[in-house]
């Protein structure tokens, strides 16, 4: 293809020249010479930078992406231009922002760095991960994470590793999604700082277990509440503290959970590792409380725990004020 074209001017006795880019045509007007060369070449500086202003990776990532099941993740993410998979929508949106899904669809496995949400409601949005995990998050000491209404499944010829791998971020909220079938856990927290979990209206199961939280890596104490959320049929515990000897405490609330069918119901090992407990039903484990190495539970006493083969009770009570 020519670079240019060149036709005369009889009105003013000139050449034009017609310099092509991106579709469009500059028009410059010589007598010819050094001059010419020297203009033909600015025009040519002039054109790539259009074409570099006017190409995708130079749009600004969007606060709201979307992901389908007949997506491509060559599209930008938007509502009409869906991408494929959680993993190809995560590049285009923004720290912060939020992805939704628009049908029914498996999304993929993704690793989160940086704030976002992930919502699924609505509609049927899951993750298969078989021989890995579901969704890493090793994000920022300030992102928060959301994960909410998304079903992550481990099942295939090798079982998944974790559905939820925390490893670094300073909040993790997990709503209403139901996460099973993983070698080690449905949700993992492990986090190198100090870390804020939020665990609500979700299932937990048959993995090996539930819930584990670990300060093994931790620079800094570790918070988590789980609350109505059932964890059962977990091959080890159904929720599990541990507090390596010299690593920082962490403090685990349990309100309005349903352990059941578990090897144990909820385990505290380590000194440090603190766990309350409320509201909440324990039963038809193998072991009910398991307290080991230091850990403690302590109950408000308006709990069920019953029907395991060691419930593991009495508990120390604490005052409801």
């Amino acid at each position: 293809m020519r670079s240019s074209f060149e036709i005369f001017d009889e009105r003013s006795g000139c050449f034009l020249r017609l310099i092509p880019c991106g579709g469009l045509f500059f028009i410059s007007t010589f007598p010819g010479g050094a001059l010419m060369r020297k203009l033909i070449s600015s025009f040519g500086f002039l054109c790539a930078a259009l074409l570099i202003l006017a190409s995708p990776a130079a749009h600004a990532q969007a606060t709201r992406t979307w992901v389908s099941g007949v997506g491509d993740d060559v599209n930008p993410c938007s509502r009409t231009a869906p991408c494929k998979t959680f993993a190809g929508a995560i590049s285009k949106t923004a720290a912060g922002g939020e992805i939704d899904v628009i049908d029914p669809g498996g999304y993929g496995a993704v690793t989160i760095t940086k704030s976002i949400t992930i919502d699924g409601g609505g509609t049927m949005a899951s993750i298969l991960a078989s021989g890995t995990n579901g969704i890493n998050v090793n994000a920022g000491a300030s992102d928060v994470i959301i994960l909410r209404n998304l079903s992550i499944n481990g099942a295939g010829t090798t079982l998944g590793l974790n559905g939820v791998n925390m490893l670094a971020g300073r909040k993790l909220i997990v709503e209403n999604c139901t996460i099973e079938n993983f070698s080690q856990s449905a949700i993992s927290i492990a986090p190198s700082g100090a870390a804020q979990v939020v665990i609500s209206a979700s299932t937990l199961k048959a993995s090996a277990f539930g819930v584990t939280v670990t300060t093994a890596n931790a620079s800094s104490p570790v918070s988590v509440m789980v609350t109505k959320t059932l964890t059962n049929l977990n091959s080890n515990a159904g929720i599990s503290a541990t507090v390596p000897a010299g690593k920082p405490g962490m403090g685990v609330f349990l309100d309005q959970i349903v352990s059941e069918f578990n090897s144990s119901g909820v385990l505290a090992s380590g000194s440090g590792a603190i766990v309350t407990l409320g509201n909440s039903v324990i039963q038809g484990n193998s072991n009910g409380v398991v307290q080991t190495g230091g850990g403690s539970v302590s109950s408000f006493k308006n709990n069920a725990i019953s029907n395991n083969g060691v419930d593991g009770t009495p508990l120390t009570g604490i005052s409801l004020n």
